[in-house]
């Protein structure tokens, strides 16, 4: 072993790489807390904010949607302004600005004055917060997985990685499980009029925690090196630093990154985030059983995401992530079969949407390993973050808007199982271009 090896074993053990790994995932919970909210109440959302006159609840719910998608569009803005901020002058400074940012405005959110009261400002303001949101969101995911990989031992990243993906699960379960429990106790037109407030002001407490940790997390070493000339640490640097990798190659990695996580996003969104409305709008589903099958989703989600990368580290991410793509082809339509279907049993659509987050977990567990393992230091916040946000904004915030028009237009309520097994079908092939040993190198400086 060189002493540079060495070096970087010594590093990144113990302490220091816990703490990274709690400080990069407690924002990514709060940010995916957020967005979990905002979906799981679009149709309270629609009624306050964009129920104009004249407006159906079909209408009011696809400008809900268009709102959720916009904050989307933003986030590639915001992995480009957070990225080249947390390359240039370090993960923790940037980490700690974005989680101040998207604290603020969830909270903001909680506190918004609605259509009945303020008119068509309304929807403007609420707009406006989620571009807030979207925009630090963009540089949250890129800056916590560099974070959370470039600290990992040798041979854990996938397991380090995971832990992203693990407390998207949990923010979207704690999301899921606050709105069940406030529709369980609170009465309907409460819930209307106040509840579905106290989960954006939930933010604040959340926020200020992750605040805290990250103020104490420590800058990774890979960027120290990468900054110091490619030398274990600053104190001993050399002076010729590492050559910039050209733009055409990060270019095409990103498009790489894209493809490879489409299928991720679509079925990310359609079955953990978009199921409850469309549950309600197209199934006649009440708005309690809709938030359960989707705490039941996220609960199959959560329980494969750290075994999957766990597994990634052992055989690679190439075949795992590439299996579970294609096992989502494979389940969507008999998915929806099931739920569609009144003589159906409770257990059996409940083990179904179980299955189903359980498969998206076989994408997302080793993801964030995959991207991190694509760019090298000096770019890889930007370059993991834009593609992340790029395949995001297309096929994550538009699920809900495409889904949701789709059906309007053409009744077919299977559109949901369309969507999913199109990005899937090309996800699996750009996923197996994948080098089957990416998972036993070392991160590129």
């Amino acid at each position: 072993m060189t002493a540079s090896t060495t070096d970087r074993a010594d590093v990144v053990q113990g302490p220091r790489a816990r703490r990274a790994l709690i400080a990069g995932s407690v924002g990514n919970f709060i940010e995916w807390y957020e967005f979990g909210v905002y979906g799981y109440f679009a149709t309270i959302i629609a009624a306050n904010f964009f129920s104009l006159a004249g407006a159906s609840d079909t209408e009011s719910l696809v400008k809900t949607y268009a709102s959720f998608a916009l904050a989307f569009f933003f986030r590639p803005l915001g992995a480009v302004i957070f990225g080249r901020a947390a390359d240039r002058i370090g993960r923790r400074p940037t980490l700690i600005l974005v989680v101040l940012l998207m604290t603020a405005a969830t909270t903001a959110i909680g506190l918004l004055p609605t259509y009945a009261t303020i008119g068509a400002a309304a929807p403007w303001l609420l707009t406006g917060l989620r571009i807030v949101q979207g925009l630090s969101a963009g540089g949250e995911f890129g800056g916590a997985v560099s974070v959370m990989t470039e600290f990992a031992p040798t041979g854990k990243r996938g397991l380090y990685g995971s832990w992203q993906s693990f407390t998207v699960a949990l923010g979207l379960l704690a999301g899921a499980g606050l709105a069940a429990g406030l529709a369980s106790v609170v009465s309907e037109s409460a819930m209307n009029d106040w509840g579905w407030r106290v989960p954006f002001l939930v933010a604040l407490p959340l926020g200020l925690v992750a605040l805290w940790l990250r103020l104490k997390l420590e800058e990774t070493p890979s960027f120290q090196r990468a900054h110091a000339g490619g030398t274990g640490t600053a104190a001993d640097a050399k002076p010729v630093p590492a050559a910039p990798p050209r733009a055409g190659e990060v270019a095409r990695a990103i498009g790489w990154g894209i493809a490879r996580l489409m299928g991720w996003s679509a079925a990310g969104y359609t079955f953990l985030v978009v199921l409850p409305g469309y549950l309600q709008n197209s199934l006649n589903a009440t708005f309690q059983q809709a938030l359960v099958a989707t705490v039941l989703a996220n609960l199959g989600f959560a329980c494969s995401i750290v075994p999957a990368g766990v597994l990634s580290d052992r055989i690679g991410r190439r075949p795992v992530m590439a299996a579970g793509a294609a096992l989502v082809a494979v389940l969507a339509f008999p998915l929806l079969s099931v739920l569609q279907d009144t003589s159906s049993s409770t257990a059996a659509k409940s083990f179904m949407v179980f299955v189903a987050g359980a498969v998206v977990g076989l994408m997302a567990g080793p993801g964030p390993a995959m991207l991190a393992e694509m760019f090298p230091t000096r770019v890889r916040c930007t370059g993991l973050g834009l593609a992340y946000s790029l395949s995001n904004a297309v096929f994550s915030g538009c699920a809900g808007l495409i889904i949701t028009e789709f059906i309007k237009r053409t009744g077919n309520v299977d559109i949901p199982a369309y969507y999913v097994v199109v990005t899937c079908v090309i996800s699996v092939p750009a996923l197996l271009a994948l080098r089957g040993d990416d998972h036993r190198r070392e991160l590129r400086d």
